[in-house]
């Protein structure tokens, strides 16, 4: 199957320490590292993983944080049809506590600026809401095969998907509930309404929570992956949960993203 992801490219640095700062406060005694991001580089590489042929369309600075970001990527298989703009490259700020809850801040840089591009034809197209408007419903527009939109950061926008993933909180800035709506409820599982009627419910493998940061990436990609193959609702659902279970149990956000083999084993128990 071929999926074409239009999205943002991000540099995390990920500070993990005991415990998530108050408002003012300052916490000390956290250790830094430096992994590749962005929903739209994290679910591209999450449906390679799961055996798609992927290509991402984005855009990335003209700075050496660029390959950095770039890196899996590239280790993914993933096709990349890049804008390199004279901006920085995207950068996230993440903290994460010792029971796996995150903060986030995203300095969106290249991403703010993606402009015009050229879909090839493909079964899904795949967008998340950490670039333009403009470059969404051109998306959407140019798009042959199933819509798919992750609506994160959570915005309206004038787009009409086939599947729509939002958590609880994105759900109410959807003005367009028809098709099939995905909501997550973290470590409740999910559920799937197709025009506004509960169609299938599941709830995540247990695991030990150690960072959520790419947990709805993984549950986005598996969703679309498991539709495409034409697999039963319930099917796909429980498969997506148990992705975003998986990759909320290891550190970073495309490191943490599993196979279909990880999810198969999983779910075997």
């Amino acid at each position: 199957m071929r999926i074409t992801v239009v999205g943002s490219v991000n540099l995390d640095l990920v500070a993990r320490c005991h415990r998530l700062p108050r408002p003012g406060e300052t916490v000390t005694g956290a250790t830094l590292t430096r992994v590749p991001g962005g929903k739209g580089a994290n679910q591209a590489v999450a449906c390679a993983r799961l055996g798609a042929e992927v290509t991402l369309v984005a855009a990335v600075g003209s700075d050496a944080v660029a390959e950095e970001a770039l890196a899996t990527l590239r280790e993914a298989g993933v096709k990349l049809e890049l804008q390199q703009l004279d901006l920085s490259t995207g950068v996230a700020l993440i903290v994460v506590d010792d029971a796996g809850e995150n903060t986030i801040t995203v300095a969106p840089g290249a991403n703010a600026a993606l402009g015009a591009f050229e879909l090839g034809a493909a079964d899904a197209v795949l967008v998340q809401l950490e670039v333009p408007d403009a470059a969404v419903i051109s998306a959407w527009e140019q798009c042959t095969g199933v819509f798919c939109l992750n609506a994160a950061p959570a915005r309206a926008v004038a787009v009409d998907p086939d599947i729509t993933v939002v958590n609880r909180y994105e759900l109410e800035t959807l003005t367009r509930r028809d098709g099939l709506v995905a909501v997550t409820l973290g470590a409740e599982g999910a559920i799937l309404l197709e025009d506004g009627e509960e169609v299938a419910r599941a709830a995540p493998p247990a695991v030990d929570a150690v960072d959520g940061t790419a947990a709805g990436d993984a549950f986005t990609a598996c969703l679309l992956v498991s539709l495409l193959e034409e697999r039963e609702v319930d099917d796909a659902l429980r498969r997506a949960c148990a992705a975003g279970a998986l990759a909320a149990s290891r550190a970073g956000a495309q490191p943490s993203l599993p196979t279909a083999a990880e999810i198969d084993a999983i779910l075997r128990g």
